[in-house]
């Protein structure tokens, strides 16, 4: 691992909990450039705003979401995929900050990751009572890439399951500037976000962001 590449940190000794084999949640490791993504975002979904988006089973999400990068994750009823397209603007989705990117790299090797070069971010944008329910993030084709996750805004709960949905999932409480990291082993665990909690952020206010980087393609 290459010192250099966290330089100008002011804590290289940050909390890291092992929540699985391959799984681990970086305390703070973001929130000395909060800053630095909170500008990045807002010209993001200037482009591409925030929208509520349909399951294939119709229903709409509790959750508002949004995407930057070379491909974006979307769900309607035909499914869920990643496309090129914004289908909301027509247009290609923004571009994937270089902020964004470095974020992305330095926590994917600070957890052992390697060499991890994001295509897409997904963005989800959480008001109090919002949710994401137990899942598998299985959509990507690069599957050896792990999922790099970035916690701004409101504290969340943070629900990490095994293989299998019927694994009853440990919770973390996730608070801004945390990020959590997972792949190997642990790549395919379930995991979710349990119902926001009313509460004020200094800089955020009423809402959590999260920004779930992914190699897509």
């Amino acid at each position: 691992m290459n010192a250099d590449l966290f330089d100008g940190l002011p804590d290289l000794n940050l909390q890291q909990v092992c929540l699985d084999d391959g799984a681990f949640l970086l305390r703070g490791f973001a929130k000395n450039v909060d800053a630095d993504l909170m500008s990045a975002l807002e010209k993001v979904v200037a482009q591409s705003p925030f929208r509520h988006m349909i399951t294939p089973g119709g229903f709409r999400m509790s959750v508002a979401m949004s995407n930057c990068g070379q491909v974006g994750w979307i769900t309607n009823r035909s499914g869920y995929r990643y496309d090129v397209i914004d289908p909301e603007t027509g247009r290609p989705w923004p571009a994937l900050p270089e902020t964004f990117m470095d974020i992305a790299r330095r926590a994917a090797m600070r957890a052992g990751y390697e060499n991890f070069l994001p295509d897409a971010c997904l963005i989800n944008c959480y008001e109090p009572g919002a949710r994401l329910s137990l899942h598998q993030d299985k959509n990507e084709r690069d599957e050896s890439a792990p999922i790099v996750s970035v916690s701004l805004g409101l504290p969340a709960v943070f629900l990490f399951g095994g293989l299998s949905r019927t694994l009853r999932p440990k919770r973390y409480q996730l608070v801004h500037g945390d990020v959590v990291v997972w792949g190997g082993p642990a790549r395919f665990n379930f995991h979710g976000i349990a119902p926001l909690l009313e509460g004020y952020h200094p800089i955020l206010g009423r809402k959590r962001i999260n920004l779930t980087f992914r190699k897509a393609l």
